[in-house]
């Protein structure tokens, strides 16, 4: 059996940035001191508690305590092995990885995971859907379908459009004979299995690949274009695989992701060609879901690129059909719409038409305006609701007024509220102290939440182990912060760290965490590779977590800074380890005779202990210089 190098795994840690990995999911803020801050991609939260240390190649929720390097990182969010995160990083940092046989019998490297295998396959689909589009005979009705839809050859390969052959035969032949398994093409749902055998899921049809945020192709939509296609639905999705889960994909976001970090603005239409028209059309912050409604999912892969919170409120504008089927989707978002921080808006084309058919009918201005037309989305339901009430009647108005105030719980900003209430007041047509009396009397009424949220791992506590609740107690806050200081600027600790011994630490877990790093050896010169290699000799997830801690929490010092405030930190812990002896010192002093032999030798370590500490000031006074 073989396993990468170990020394191959550090030159990995050492090339990668940490924030560049975790960039590709989370947009991150600078935060101060070196580090930079984002929502986590690991549990639900509204402000951000997620940390990354570029400098310690580290990273920290302080919400739900998930932390560790690059290749933990896309371990937990790619649900990748050890050896397949690594594999993964070094191919982007162009890293040549060497392997070591580790049992007896020796053979070729292992292949990679079923993820990677999944990926690898879809890439090879997408490559040869995409060369079928543009030269098969037999995909003249695609080629047609596009341009008649208004775009060129070139905004088909931006998409990665392809053309999925009739025969129901030829990707399959294609990938077994770049040495995929029929198993693997199933439980991909790239092909499925009859009594004659395997044959391709996708026929006939015009496609377009499904791609993660990373631009990872996932799977693909198909529409329909010949009667006699064996699938019904006019667009159909890849199954659900271990890799495609459409309650948290968005068709578009790989394009779309940096343009929705920089204007913190999502639009999300209704189709592949939406999406299309818009990013031809200049809105390149546009998305959509796949075959399924807008949910929380999606919403929190919005969130995060966003950074959609109370200090970073974002923006997301819905697009929907003026019909029946519109106007319900625009009330389902409505109805989740505290999953964001930020205003959601609505954006309907009077005439009904979606983004593609007015790019069509009016150009690309068109679509431009219809975005920047948007109404608030509660503003939208509000006039939805107005409408199903006949306000020539007084009652009818009453009931209007009573159901159009529980639209006011989505109103984000308290000082608009009096606003909105005007509003109704003004729609309806009645006195406004009327509207402010309904509201008063639904104020005092018990109310069932507008949507039950399911517990996050923010919200429960996290049992811990009696050992590592104490390390939080305030005596030990010196040793925390000498943590810090070894663990964020291992190389400016290194001279004054030279002198610490394990009995500078009392506490059991900032004892055996200094222990793992003296073996590791303090480096010379800053090594983003340094910390996670001690992380990884840890003996459990605990003190790991302990150490993510430390290597993300402020130390209110730059790198600058440091060179001053890591020896003032050491020395301090030092000079408490001093004072613990110089008390011991003297109370056996207090207890001996002055005729005692031992007197003297007493007295002269005590000395020599005052003298001890008097060193180390002016030691930690000469590194700051």
């Amino acid at each position: 059996m073989a396993r990468i190098k170990d020394e191959d795994i550090q030159l990995v840690r050492e090339r990668i940035r940490i924030d560049e990995v975790v960039e590709q999911y989370v947009t991150l803020k600078n935060a101060g001191g070196g580090a930079r801050k984002g929502l986590c991609p690991f549990h639900d939260e509204k402000s951000p508690s997620f940390n990354v240390r570029p400098a310690q190649g580290f990273y920290h929720c302080f919400g739900c305590g998930a932390g560790g390097d690059a290749i933990k990182f896309l371990m937990e969010i790619e649900g990748l092995a050890f050896a397949e995160a690594v594999e993964r990083l070094a191919d982007k940092y162009g890293i040549q990885l060497r392997y070591e046989e580790t049992g007896a019998p020796t053979g070729p490297r292992r292949d990679p995971g079923q993820r990677q295998r999944l990926l690898l396959a879809h890439k090879a689909a997408a490559s040869f859907y995409a060369e079928q589009l543009m030269s098969s005979p037999e995909a003249v009705p695609g080629r047609r379908l596009v341009t008649d839809r208004g775009f060129d050859q070139a905004a088909a390969e931006l998409f990665g459009m392809g053309w999925a052959p009739k025969s129901g035969e030829a990707l399959v032949a294609h990938l077994r004979g770049k040495g995929f398994t029929e198993e693997e093409l199933i439980v991909g749902g790239l092909a499925r299995r009859s009594a004659r055998g395997l044959f391709d899921a996708f026929q006939g049809r015009l496609l377009w690949p499904i791609k993660e945020i990373s631009g990872e192709v996932i799977g693909f939509g198909g529409r329909r274009m010949f009667d006699d296609d064996f699938m019904k639905g006019k667009y159909v999705n890849t199954s659900e695989t271990p890799i495609y889960k459409k309650a948290q994909v968005l068709y578009g976001i790989d394009l779309a992701r940096d343009p929705i970090r920089k204007q913190s603005q999502a639009v999300v239409v209704e189709g592949y060609t939406d999406v299309m028209a818009c990013h031809q059309a200049g809105v390149l912050t546009a998305v959509a879901t796949c075959g399924t409604a807008f949910g929380e999912g999606h919403a929190r892969v919005m969130r995060r690129l966003m950074l959609d919170h109370d200090a970073f409120r974002g923006e997301v504008i819905f697009t929907f059909d003026g019909d029946e089927a519109g106007q319900k989707a625009a009330v389902k978002a409505f109805e989740g719409d505290d999953e964001f921080s930020g205003q959601t808006y609505v954006a309907v084309e009077k005439r009904g038409m979606d983004p593609c058919d007015l790019r069509l009918n009016d150009g690309d201005e068109a679509v431009r305006e219809l975005i920047s037309s948007r109404v608030p989305l509660y503003r939208f339901i509000l006039d939805n609701t107005l409408e199903k009430y006949d306000l020539d009647r007084a009652d009818q108005r009453i009931d209007a007024v009573r159901e159009a105030l529980g639209l006011t719980a989505a109103v984000r900003d308290d000082s608009k509220v009096a606003s909105f209430l005007r509003e109704i007041a003004a729609r309806v047509g009645i006195d406004p102290t009327v509207v402010y009396a309904e509201r008063k009397k639904l104020s005092q009424q018990p109310t069932p939440a507008r949507r039950v949220s399911r517990p996050t791992q923010s919200d429960q506590q996290r049992p811990e182990p009696t050992v590592f609740a104490s390390f939080g107690a305030p005596q030990f806050a010196d040793e925390r912060e000498a943590l810090k200081a070894l663990a964020q600027y291992p190389h400016v600790a290194r001279p004054v760290a030279a002198d610490l011994t394990d009995d500078d630490f009392v506490h059991p877990v900032a004892r055996e965490i200094w222990r793992h790093m003296v073996a590791r050896g303090l480096p010379e010169q800053s090594d983003a590779g340094w910390l996670p290699a001690v992380a990884d000799s840890l003996p459990g997830d605990d003190l790991r977590r302990v150490l993510g801690v430390a290597a993300v929490e402020p130390l209110h010092a730059s790198e600058q800074g440091a060179v001053a405030v890591v020896p003032a930190v050491l020395v301090r812990l030092q000079e408490l380890s001093l004072a613990r002896q110089i008390t011991d010192v003297k109370s056996r002093l207090q207890r001996t005779e002055p005729t005692a032999p031992e007197y003297q030798e007493v007295f002269g370590r005590l000395v020599e202990l005052e003298q001890r500490r008097r060193g180390l000031r002016e030691r930690a006074l000469g590194a700051a210089l």
